[in-house]
């Protein structure tokens, strides 16, 4: 299998809405997966999706047991998700800091639902559900995100908090997200 090349902000392909998968178990798939996990451990990311490789299909993986990128995030467990529909549980939202492979160098304040259900499919075609919040529920939402097209940036409400890692000066306490420049 290999590390693919990133497709950074810019690229048109990152803004298609990618395509179900119909078939399951196929060789395709399988080396998609492993190409898509092996690239998120390379670049460092805690998920990819398929289009961030150029593939308009309805694939990410996600599930960093620690990470360099959010050193305090707890552990999400090792996914693969395929043709995934989100719901949100509640109308709780919270805004929270995000980086993207596709994005790099830069971190922007999202807002994103606490708490959702998420189903899907695992490479073998197997029914997947779970409930999860916080820092899992995030990146299941910025993940599934790339699948119709969106980048973190399109959902940053307020603009002062965007910026590149080098420059800013990111503090959270408590409920309060501050950033420093």
């Amino acid at each position: 299998m290999a590390v693919r090349r990133v497709l950074k902000m810019g690229d048109p392909d990152l803004l298609r809405v990618s395509e179900p998968v119909k078939v399951f178990d196929t060789p395709e798939l399988k080396a998609l997966i492993e190409d898509l996990w092996e690239t998120m451990e390379a670049e460092g990311g805690v998920g990819i999706a398929a289009p961030q490789v150029g593939v308009a299909e309805r694939v990410v993986v996600f599930g960093p047991e620690e990470s360099e990128r959010y050193p305090e995030a707890p552990a999400v467990p090792r996914t693969v998700l395929i043709n995934p529909k989100i719901e949100p549980i509640g109308d709780e939202t919270a805004e929270g800091w995000e980086g993207c492979l596709s994005v790099p160098g830069m971190r922007g304040v999202v807002p994103r639902y606490l708490r959702i259900r998420y189903s899907g499919y695992n490479e073998n075609g197997e029914h997947i559900e779970r409930e999860v919040e916080d820092f899992h529920a995030r990146v299941v939402q910025h993940e599934c995100d790339h699948l119709d097209g969106i980048l973190y940036p399109m959902r940053i409400e307020d603009m002062r908090l965007f910026g590149f890692e080098s420059e800013l000066i990111i503090q959270s306490e408590g409920d309060e997200i501050r950033c420093e420049v």
